[in-house]
């Protein structure tokens, strides 16, 4: 235990200098060494005890042959044991305290945008130290990724929950072309919260460090949603497939944040235009270069929109 009070204590110091360097760029190591010293500051000031009551009132409150079996396990703190064999109380890992920080940041991301404001605000709520935004990146990407695999996931729940349906004879399963459309849309609905600021999420996806994190993602989403759907294809139209449906959600996802119709009626409208019309190309020369023109129009039509659109009230 002497041996971590040490490393801790030499943390916190080394915290002092990495604080203010955290914000510019530093190496892959030092900036890990740096995030660890501020894990480890944020869960020691996370974790101090309430202030002790006086002598006296602890005689005439309590007495320790008085406490009972229930009082004792509400006292009881968790504990595991660390790789070093040392016992740590009441911890958790870094990447849950980043995922408890970055859940509660998105309920100030309507004021404060995809910015380390909304992460410092985040934090906060959770009566955490302001020194957690030294875990984050400085462009509020990890914000933007952190929702954009919320919602992946709860698409994903969807999905399965309506295949089991199908299974179980309780629904009838849908055309190709209706349950891509449906997906698309219940995928591009969970936007709406924050579409006055997703313009600024999406121009973060853009920038060059961020866009193999993009990408990632967003192949991930199409390629449940061609499973879900049934696709079982394992020559190119696999990929043609995958690229085309990815084509159709960034362009529609780009017509949604500039939609102004009630419920946006035209986001829709183009949603399912696109789907029709991808639904007739049949022969697969064609088709290929049908999903090349809708990605490079996606992405080219995001980069030069966003530029114009980010911080824009588009709906105001």
């Amino acid at each position: 235990m002497g041996a971590v009070v040490l490393l801790r204590r030499a943390g916190w110091q080394l915290l002092q200098r990495c604080e203010s360097v955290l914000k510019h760029q530093l190496t892959p190591t030092q900036r890990t060494f740096c995030k660890s010293a501020v894990v480890w500051r944020v869960l020691d000031e996370n974790k101090q005890p309430p202030p002790s009551s006086s002598p006296r009132q602890d005689s005439e409150t309590q007495h320790p042959d008085k406490q009972t079996d229930s009082e004792a396990h509400q006292h009881t703190r968790p504990s595991y044991t660390g790789e070093g064999g040392y016992e740590s109380e009441g911890y958790e890992s870094e990447d849950q305290l980043q995922q408890r920080i970055l859940t509660a940041s998105l309920e100030f991301v309507p004021e404060y945008g995809w910015t380390s404001e909304a992460i410092a605000e985040g934090a906060k709520s959770l009566d955490l130290s302001a020194a957690a935004t030294g875990m984050f990146g400085n462009d509020g990407s990890d914000l933007v990724f952190h929702f954009v695999s919320q919602c992946n996931t709860r698409l994903n729940e969807l999905l399965e929950e309506e295949h089991k349906l199908v299974q179980l004879g309780q629904t009838e399963k849908k055309k190709t072309d209706q349950f891509l459309r449906d997906a698309i849309e219940a995928r591009l609905r969970m936007l709406i919260p924050y579409i006055e600021k997703w313009p600024q999420a999406m121009s973060t996806m853009l920038f060059p460090q961020n866009i193999p994190t993009a990408l990632n993602l967003l192949t991930s989403m199409v390629d449940d949603m061609w499973h879900y759907a049934g696709d079982q294809s394992t020559d190119i139209n696999w990929y043609t497939r995958r690229a085309m449906l990815a084509g159709i959600y960034n362009t529609t996802e780009l017509v949604m944040v500039q939609d102004a119709s009630p419920d946006y009626k035209d986001t829709w409208h183009f949603l399912e235009n696109r789907i029709d019309n991808a639904m007739k190309v049949g022969h697969a020369a064609k088709q290929v270069k049908s999903t090349g023109d809708a990605l490079v129009q996606g992405l080219m039509g995001a980069t030069i929109t966003l530029k114009n659109m980010t911080g824009l009230n588009q709906r105001g």
